[in-house]
């Protein structure tokens, strides 16, 4: 199955779904339809060994072993599962690759994913957007607070000093955005690991003052953010998202970012287990 990625919204028109694709999207959802082939895959995600021996997994499910061999080579021809000979045994685990990519088949079919995007389109006349300036940190740490305030932007619970935030930016990689002369949003860039074959993968954040939502100034951002880092040579840009941050999941969409996974109880926050959707977003030119 080819993954796609997601189209900005614009009137734009989009490609039509092919008789094939559509095929093959619905062999993946039809294999799905069965509680055995959901626990199976479940087990097997689950195990810490990784993989199992198909007796096991019969054992585990509480079904013949020619009952878990059927529901497993079901979901071996459409890659769900992989199927190693291990001596006499068959050793079964999951095709992360494959499952992977199930989370967008369901964005493909809703229509929210489509032809990569360069970044967002239809930008605000009224928002500029420039390289942040040491002069510029104090807004840029109160639009910080009144975001860690929202819980739905970071887990951070305590706003840092300006030295440390600008200490955890790529240099040259963070930008304001001004409205009627004001700072209204920020967004940068940080490094995602120290080594250097990771150079050009960076981790984002974006924020917008509470007061100057709905007025483009998240589109504005992501513009300068996604152009910037393509002309910089960063080749992949991460951000991780609250999924109760819905529009900040559009806005990361709408200029090419595509979920990866959702991280279940990846962190605490306040004491309570929260999860984060995992987004990336490839240059097409680094």
């Amino acid at each position: 199955m080819t993954t796609r990625v997601p189209l900005s919204t614009s009137d734009r028109a989009r490609p039509e779904m092919g008789r094939s694709e559509a095929e093959g999207y619905a062999e993946w959802f039809a294999v799905l339809a069965d509680a055995t082939r959901v626990r199976l895959l479940h087990t097997l995600s689950t195990s810490a060994a990784g993989a199992m021996r198909v007796g096991d997994l019969a054992a585990a499910l509480g079904v013949s072993q020619s009952t878990c061999s059927h529901h497993v080579e079901l979901l071996r021809k459409v890659g769900f599962v992989a199927v190693d000979k291990v001596g006499t045994a068959s050793m079964v685990s999951v095709n992360a690759a494959c499952c992977t990519g199930l989370p967008h088949a369901a964005d493909v079919i809703m229509g929210t994913l489509s032809a990569p995007p360069c970044c967002p389109e239809d930008l605000p006349a009224d928002v500029t957007t420039r390289p942040v300036a040491d002069g510029d940190l104090p807004a840029v740490l109160d639009i910080y607070a009144e975001g860690l305030a929202t819980r739905t932007a970071t887990f951070e619970t305590r706003v840092p000093t300006a030295a440390e935030l600008r200490a955890r930016w790529l240099p040259g990689l963070a930008w304001v955005a001004e409205l009627d002369g004001r700072v209204v949003g920020w967004t940068a860039v940080t490094p995602t690991s120290a080594r250097e074959c990771y150079a050009g993968v960076g981790e984002t954040a974006v924020y917008v003052a509470e007061a100057a939502r709905g007025r483009g100034v998240g589109k504005a951002l992501l513009f300068t953010q996604v152009t910037q880092c393509d002309e910089a040579g960063l080749w992949t840009l991460q951000a991780s998202v609250f999924p109760e941050n819905r529009a900040s999941l559009a806005l990361h969409r709408s200029a090419g970012y595509r979920t990866l996974a959702v991280r279940t109880r990846i962190a605490r926050l306040d004491g309570v287990w929260r999860d984060t959707v995992l987004l990336e977003r490839r240059s097409e030119i680094a």
